[in-house]
């Protein structure tokens, strides 16, 4: 075996010559994902967009022109000043060479010290230099001091130096005119998404009102300009899907040179609209760079917005007892373009979708606060609708927050403890009674058919559930344990509930013949109709009548004595009427009164109410009325504000009612 030769390094030698200084653009080309998204050129093209549109910004150019040629390269023109030509006093090279081959060239870093740009997208001084970097070819027009300047770059590097000349007669006075080629082997796709493109050249429009947007297509030979004199205002409306609750909001403010907190220009412009319904369109800019991903600008909007309708509600005392205002309830339903201007915006990643500055919450919301409180104030009727909407967001989210869910066990649904279940799994003959109480519910356990009849007391009254939401209905026992019991979970009538887990073929209401037995049994329908209406609809709720009298009938002729059961007066008097008719004086036909289910034995329980042969079980229907006209006949008599309604009602059929005292 050969030994190892001494003094050779190990494979994985770590020294100074590891170290690898990567230079110019050589960072962007080897992680092109740090500086720009690589999933489409259209951010590095951007890049380009944002340098013109900041020459509109500041107030140096009126038009924008891009144009996709048929070769796949894009060129952004522009009117503004022109990007400077002459040498760097300290680089020795042309300024534009600079600009688009170092990353951290710019004219945008001396903010607020006079400057080239006060406001502006631009940050870090990477922009250009990376389309530069990940484009095959670059070519730059520069039109500036009655003189031309071109250069062309290839991969990043100079191919073509600078080369200057005087301006002929027919060309413009000034402006930029950058064609760029993206090299596909960077992006995931080539294609620019064009819809992205359009919604990014339209929005520029809007942030400068007057500025004129031109895309030009030379495939299809297409052209289109925006241009919005309205600003915000117009684009927020014609973006808007539904219409809006109150009129838009519209507003503005700056600090001026004397501000003690900002810097002088400053600030924000905003449009918001606020809507019931629909999508929201929400987009926000910091210096014409939209903020995808949103940032320090939108929460201050946010505040304002929250701390002037807070202020309104309690000024006019509008919030109900109970109801605590949050400021996402105010901003849950609105819609809106909001345009920040900060004069050193810090922003998370290099392709600036989200604003970090800190101070850009205090800055928006101060301006947006006094604003939209002055504006409240002057139209009391749209500021009350708008308080009415964060009310009733209010109100859904702490529902929301109160939802209590069904008990789980490990897996397998946990029946509740008092159920007495059945045996067979089979729901064709499977059936639970709902008994009141619990000597009742003892009676009905001993007197059962253990093989098909599941019982489950219930102790009390159960919850009148017409108005409660569902997400509450599990915060009672009772109804968690019915819920539960017969496997299916609430649901409203237009939705598909999983019947699949019902456990019973019939559930039937086992209450006393009396008026507490009645209103047990309209509680326990109200939870279904409200609750589980497919059970109804599919035939599985049922009513048990028990008996309210029991007849003794002494022996007569060859029949014997015998024990009968009546449900009501009208069948006693039947029983009585057929008992005189055989022969047998009617005082001697002894009547005892059932005063609830607790009173029978568990033989009596089964022969009148639970044998299937001998009991009496109603099926509970819709009836012709339909739907619609039972809910609303349901709302009436359990609706916990409609009193009036149910006086009106007992006025006009009180005498139809026998009351049993």
């Amino acid at each position: 075996m050969a030994s190892k030769a001494p003094n050779t390094p190990p494979a994985n030698d770590y020294g100074e010559r590891s170290i690898r200084v990567l230079k110019g653009l050589e960072p962007v080309k080897q992680r092109p994902g740090m500086y720009t998204r690589t999933d489409n050129p259209l951010h590095i093209i951007q890049e380009v967009l944002d340098n013109a549109a900041d020459e509109a910004l500041a107030g140096y150019g009126k038009k924008i022109r891009v144009t996709l040629h048929l070769d796949g390269s894009v060129s952004v023109e522009d009117d503004g000043r022109g990007i400077p030509f002459g040498l760097h006093p300290e680089e020795k090279a042309p300024v534009v060479e600079l600009v688009f081959t170092r990353l951290h060239a710019g004219g945008k870093f001396d903010k607020g010290k006079g400057g080239a740009y006060s406001f502006s997208g631009g940050l870090h001084g990477v922009g250009v230099s990376v389309t530069n970097a990940l484009s095959t070819r670059m070519e730059v027009s520069t039109h500036r001091e009655g003189q031309v300047a071109h250069l062309v770059f290839a991969g990043g590097d100079v191919i073509e130096p600078l080369t200057v000349r005087p301006l002929a007669g027919g060309e413009r006075k000034q402006g930029t005119t950058v064609r760029a080629w993206p090299d596909a082997k960077y992006f995931e796709s080539s294609h620019l998404p064009m819809n992205e493109l359009t919604h990014l050249l339209r929005s520029k429009a809007v942030l400068m009102p007057g500025v004129a947007v031109t895309l030009f297509n030379e495939k299809t030979r297409e052209s289109t300009t925006w241009q919005y004199k309205g600003g915000l205002r117009d684009y927020l409306q014609q973006t808007l899907p539904v219409d809006p609750v109150i009129p838009l909001f519209e507003g503005a403010g700056y600090a001026d040179a004397g501000h003690d907190s900002f810097a002088e220009g400053e600030g924000a412009a905003w449009a918001v609209a606020f809507t019931e319904e629909g999508a929201s369109v929400r987009e926000s800019y910091v210096n014409l760079i939209p903020t995808s991903a949103g940032g320090t600008h939108d929460s201050g909007l946010r505040d304002g917005l929250f701390q002037a309708v807070k202020g309104f509600i309690e000024l006019h005392g509008l919030l109900p007892k109970g109801v605590k205002l949050m400021p996402e309830d105010v901003f849950a339903r609105a819609s809106y373009v909001l345009s920040a201007k900060v004069l050193d915006p810090q922003f998370q990643g290099q392709i600036k979708e989200r604003l970090n500055s800190r101070d850009a919450v205090r800055l928006v919301s101060s301006f947006v606060r006094p604003a939209l409180e002055l504006w409240l104030h002057q139209h009391v009727d749209y500021g009350k609708k708008l308080a009415e909407l964060a009310i009733k967001a209010a109100q859904t989210r702490q529902r929301a927050g109160q939802k209590v869910e069904k008990k789980k066990g490990s897996g397998v649904a946990v029946l509740p403890g008092k159920l007495t279940d059945c045996e067979s799994r089979d729901i064709a003959y499977n059936e639970v009674f709902l008994v009141e109480g619990d000597s009742a519910g003892g009676s009905a356990k001993m007197g059962r058919d253990k093989e098909t009849q599941a019982i489950l007391p219930l102790r009390g009254k159960v919850l009148n559930t017409w108005e409660v939401e569902r997400d509450r209905l599990f915060a009672n026992t009772e109804v968690h344990d019915i819920s539960v019991a017969i496997g299916v979970d609430p649901h409203g009538p237009q939705d598909a509930p999983d019947l699949s887990g019902l456990r019973y073929g019939k559930i039937c209401i086992l209450s006393d013949a009396d008026v507490d037995g009645s209103h047990i049994q309209v509680l326990l329908l109200t939870l279904f109709f409200r609750h589980f209406p497919r059970l109804i609809e599919a035939g599985h709720i049922y009513v048990a009548r028990p008996p309210l009298f029991r007849v003794d009938i002494p022996a007569r002729g060859k029949k014997p004595a015998a024990k009968v059961y009546a449900l009501d007066e009208a069948e006693l008097s039947a029983i009585l009427d057929k008992a005189v008719k055989d022969g047998v004086a009617r005082e001697k036909c002894q009547i005892s009164r059932f005063k609830g289910l607790g009173e029978m034995n568990a033989e009596q329980l089964w022969e009148t109410t639970l044998n299937p042969d001998t009991r009496r079980l109603l099926p509970v229907q819709l009836g012709v009325a339909g739907y619609e006209a039972t809910a609303a006949l349901m709302t009436r008599l359990m609706g916990k504000g409609e009193a009036g309604s149910r006086r009106e009602l007992m006025e006009l059929h009180g005498d139809a009612v026998d009351v049993d005292i």
